[in-house]
């Protein structure tokens, strides 16, 4: 547990910072201290919890000296004792090293792997799955980029998701995801294993990341779509090429300028990620399992339609649950992830 004026400092910044926010900050202040404050207040209100909890049993304790009030106290006191374990654990949670991009908005990228059209159709699933669990914890979906097969399944799909904890909650889903079943192109009844692969990104501001003008080429392209009149019509797709490392990212939305913004969002967001996975590596270079590292040529999952089941490799979960979790009920899988990737950081600090 840390000491007590360690706590009181977080206290007292969280203070400051609402304050500041209070006073009318800066423009350029707003956004860092509003992250700031919706990180630090659920970590606040645990220390306030946990201080009740202590000063609720130091009273009931000193109520013993009093005989009117020592059967009440000794009615009281038991309960309150077995309460505090648990609300100084919850408070060792909250006081484990934040990553810095939890709070951030997250960029999905979604890729058929082996597999053919059984890969590019369970791509389009994975989308349709994120997108519902969206709708679920009420964050907004925003479709960045989208090339259909002809058969309805997803050559990439490129998506911003903003909301509370977007990142926090999403950053365990980068990986290979495997699928098991019978595809609608089957004939013969067999079951069929392919992929697709899932990345995760914290999404980059302008500060985070300069790209220099020189650094990159645009290109603009006929975009294309489902029909209408004004299909290939006009030049509005977006091609970004980030010439020191290669990296190409489109959009292909009707407006050029919005596309622009958003293939500059998602360039951002993979330089970002590159200098984090550096960093990270030369972090955890000594740690054997890392449930978060977002190494998306890990297979961490594995959806089994003929039994209904989903399993998640790293932590050998299985539920069998999987028309829920197919429709966008992933709170299960993500919080046993969130509290593995918990336990182990307190394991590390031998908390």
């Amino acid at each position: 547990m840390l000491p007590a004026d360690k706590l009181d400092q977080i206290v007292q910044r969280f203070d400051f910072v609402e304050a500041r926010l209070a006073a009318g900050a800066a423009p350029a202040e707003i956004a860092a201290l509003s992250r700031e404050h919706s990180e630090l207040a659920p970590v606040v209100a645990t220390i306030a919890a946990w201080k009740q909890a202590r000063a609720d049993i130091a009273e009931a304790e000193a109520m013993l000296a009093d005989p009117e009030m020592r059967a009440l106290a000794e009615e009281e006191l038991p309960g309150l004792r077995a309460r505090l374990p648990a609300m100084e654990q919850a408070l060792r949670v909250a006081l484990l090293p934040r990553d810095a991009a939890d709070a951030r908005p997250a960029i999905l990228e979604i890729r058929p792997g082996t597999g053919g059209e059984e890969a590019a159709l369970f791509a389009g699933d994975l989308l349709r799955m994120y997108q519902r669990h969206a709708e679920r914890m009420g964050w907004q979906f925003e479709v960045l980029d989208l090339t259909p097969t002809d058969l309805g399944g997803v050559k990439e799909a490129v998506v911003r998701i903003v909301g509370p904890g977007v990142f926090a909650r999403l950053k365990y889903e980068s990986g290979v995801h495997r699928v098991q079943r019978v595809p609608e192109t089957e004939s013969g009844g067999r079951i069929h294993t392919s992929a697709a692969t899932v990345a995760v990104l914290p999404e980059a501001e302008e500060v985070d990341i300069e790209i220099p003008a020189s650094d990159i080429r645009i290109d603009t392209m006929r975009s294309s779509g489902a029909g209408g009149q004004h299909v290939n019509t006009t030049d509005s797709a977006v091609r970004i090429t980030h010439i020191p490392t290669g990296i190409v990212v489109t959009s292909s939305e009707k407006s050029q300028h919005q596309n622009r913004a958003n293939a500059m969002a998602v360039l951002r967001a993979r330089l970002y990620d590159l200098d984090r996975s550096a960093r990270d590596a030369a972090r955890a270079a000594d740690r054997k399992a890392q449930v978060g590292s977002g190494d998306r040529s890990e297979r961490i999952r594995t959806y089994n339609f003929p039994q209904g089941r989903m399993t998640d490799h790293r932590i050998n979960l299985t539920l069998y649950a999987l028309g829920q979790i197919m429709d966008g009920d992933l709170s299960a899988v993500i919080d046993a992830l969130v509290a593995d990737d918990q336990a182990a950081k307190l394991a590390e600090l031998g908390a």
